[in-house]
């Protein structure tokens, strides 16, 4: 994991970027990995942890009615998150998450595991990936941040 936040943070400092991270089941672990890295405020200026669904309302403007029509666990909330993160803090790539990470938690057709992650780069369209991680809940949070960076990765395909 940690190769991977070394790699996205390298990326974005080559192009000159800001990265922000709208996490959800996951807690502020994608921000924690890149933060570990010295030198990440060059490219990390602030993060959400928006567990609540009031939360991604108050902070990240993701509407009550998209919540309550797809349910915080989206693709939909996933991608507002991401948009909503980007017009909040003027960064050039914002990484969101939402997800069921165990044990419990799950409702028909989302089982644990079930993790939305969302990748947008400002002025380009947004990628937004469903994963079906299996493990407990650290195993599912571990594969969802992982996941998230290498989402990230994704958006410099020059290297």
């Amino acid at each position: 994991m940690r190769r991977d936040a070394e790699a996205l943070l390298a990326a974005l400092q080559r192009a000159g970027l800001w990265v922000t991270t709208a996490e959800s089941c996951t807690g502020g672990l994608i921000a924690a990995a890149l933060t570990a890295i010295p030198g990440s405020s060059a490219s990390l200026g602030e993060a959400y942890v928006t567990y609540s669904n009031a939360a991604k309302q108050r902070l990240l403007g993701v509407p009550e009615a998209l919540l309550a029509a797809h349910g915080a666990v989206s693709e939909p909330v996933a991608l507002a998150m991401a948009a909503g993160a980007l017009e909040r803090t003027g960064a050039d790539l914002a990484l969101a998450c939402t997800g069921i990470a165990g044990p419990g938690g799950a409702v028909p057709g989302k089982p644990v595991g079930t993790v939305f992650i969302a990748a947008q780069r400002r002025g380009a369209q947004a990628q937004v990936l469903l994963n079906h991680f299996s493990g407990d809940r650290d195993a599912v949070r571990a594969a969802s941040v992982l996941a998230a960076l290498r989402l990230g990765l994704a958006q410099f395909p020059d290297g």
